[in-house]
């Protein structure tokens, strides 16, 4: 009954506010894409979809967790084909409820088994790492913590942003369940609580505040930072990777997959998935978003991003963060973070 009530408000949240969607006008067939990506992000890649297929493409925008949840709601009517999560979580909850269909082997083949799921029913499209961004002038190597449970330390007091309703920070709070246990987990939250941990809406808005010297350090995904240095070689911000397999250093995966209601689109959806693990569509995402590209043969474009291999992320199985969205979000609301 909670996890259908908590469906139930934030799919009527979703629907109430209105979700920007776009089209293109193809041919007689068409996809509903519900897309937990940004438009600037994955448009250009649906575009070229349509044009090299006939295929039309409806596009509903939003944040994926909500999506997810307005998916598991519309249940049987929902008239979404195909679903890109901006993380495993949402994507890994509606796998869990029965939602999604088999991929293509040969889709699936393209992607190391650790980032994608187990049944074959969603798999990652880009790779992000969680890490720590610090302010290069305010912070010396030695201020530099070993584990992110560290950052609850009274020395850290004020002086750590998160971003308490972003999806990479719930995926990274549910990683935390699975690897430390919900009382651990509870009692970081809390502590980064009482703390006075600074809040934000996103991981853009905690890259800003760094380089403007308003906060020293911040928990966001690695390209955050990398796409500031791109512009600006000498800005005083830089990522740092915990060290010995520290779960703040957890890898993450943008993810696609096709739902139980795409019927006699099914086919044209799995399409739309081998497309986003093409050379060209990851190659885009290389270098548009400086995200880690996922298809095997295909490098990231910052020559000094350590190789998916070289970083010491914990071993994880990204299909167990699915089930536990609700009971997550909960532990963030009940910590207090997200009243910041």
């Amino acid at each position: 009954m909670l996890r259908r009530g908590v469906a139930a408000l934030l799919a009527a949240a979703v629907l109430t506010a209105g979700l920007a969607s776009c089209s293109t006008s193809g041919g007689g067939d068409r996809l509903t894409i519900y897309s937990g990506r940004q438009e600037e992000l994955i448009t250009p890649l649906l575009e070229d979809f349509s044009d090299e297929t006939g295929i039309g493409i409806d596009v509903r925008y939003g944040d994926s967790a909500d999506l997810a949840l307005l998916i598991d709601e519309e249940g049987d009517r929902s008239p979404a084909d195909v679903f890109l999560s901006q993380s495993p979580g949402a994507v890994g909850f509606l796998d869990a409820g029965g939602r999604l269909e088999q991929l293509p082997v040969k889709a699936l083949d393209q992607v190391e088994p650790r980032f994608r799921s187990g049944d074959g029913r969603w798999v990652g499209i880009s790779g992000r790492v969680r890490v720590l961004v610090y302010n290069t002038d305010a912070v010396s190597p030695s201020d530099l913590p070993q584990s992110v449970f560290d950052l609850t330390d009274p020395r850290y007091e004020g002086d750590v942003a998160i971003a308490p309703t972003n999806a990479s920070f719930q995926d990274f709070v549910t990683a935390m369940r699975e690897l430390a246990g919900d009382d651990r987990t509870f009692a970081w939250l809390e502590g980064m609580e009482a703390n006075r941990a600074p809040t934000y809406a996103n991981n853009i808005a905690i890259v800003e505040a760094v380089g403007r010297g308003e906060i020293p350090f911040g928990l966001v995904n690695h390209y955050y930072n990398e796409e500031v240095l791109a512009e600006d070689p000498d800005a005083p911000s830089a990522n740092y990777l915990f060290p010995n397999g520290d779960i703040g250093s957890l890898v993450l995966v943008t993810a696609a997959a096709v739902l139980d209601t795409a019927g006699d689109r099914q086919e044209d959806g799995a399409r739309l998935v081998r497309f986003l693990l093409s050379r060209k569509a990851q190659e885009f995402y290389a270098r548009e978003t400086l995200e880690y590209p996922l298809a095997a043969g295909i490098e990231p474009v910052i020559e000094d991003l350590p190789s998916l291999s070289e970083i010491e992320s914990p071993s994880l199985d990204l299909s167990s963060l699915g089930g536990q969205l609700i009971r997550t979000k909960d532990l963030i609301e009940q910590s207090g973070l997200e009243q910041g």
